[in-house]
């Protein structure tokens, strides 16, 4: 397992229970919802980090399309366990932000599952990338220490 996936490694970390309809007969999380989980806590990051994300798309005319997602799978997780998925702003480019989430059981130190998502800025209707906002680029620099 990469250093980066290490629990030290994030800053914020957001908490979720599986519930019985993310789970496959085997009672171990269906292999989808991994990216709903990810999506889930990228949004509560931006929300702990005061960014707000609603003015960018209405306000500002702007938005972020999903142009790579991964997922790696270390560890079952199962049915009724608590988790706490790590989100970290891993890479900030001129157009693009590369997400890193990861998945522990409440509490342990064991990586269950990380992934990678990009996230390119578009201009809403233009189809074409579009320089990540400089107030979220900030943001997103100190809260992760990134200077």
């Amino acid at each position: 397992m990469p250093d980066m996936i290490k629990r030290e490694r994030f800053n914020f970390f957001h908490e979720l229970r599986v519930r019985y309809s993310e789970v496959d007969f085997q009672g171990i999380v269906f292999n989808a919802h991994y990216l709903t989980y990810f999506d889930t806590s990228i949004t509560e990051y931006v929300r702990n980090i005061n960014y707000d994300y609603l003015n960018l798309v209405s306000g500002r005319g702007l938005d972020f399309v999903l142009v790579k997602a991964v997922v790696e799978f270390l560890s079952p997780v199962r049915f009724d366990e608590v988790i706490e998925v790590g989100v970290s702003a891993h890479r900030i480019g001129k157009s693009s932000l590369t997400w890193l989430p990861a998945i522990f059981r409440k509490g342990e130190p064991e990586c269950l599952a990380y992934g990678e998502l990009v996230w390119v800025c578009t201009e809403m209707g233009a189809n074409s990338s579009h320089p990540l906002p400089e107030d979220l680029v900030n943001r997103l620099r100190e809260y992760e220490e990134m200077v």
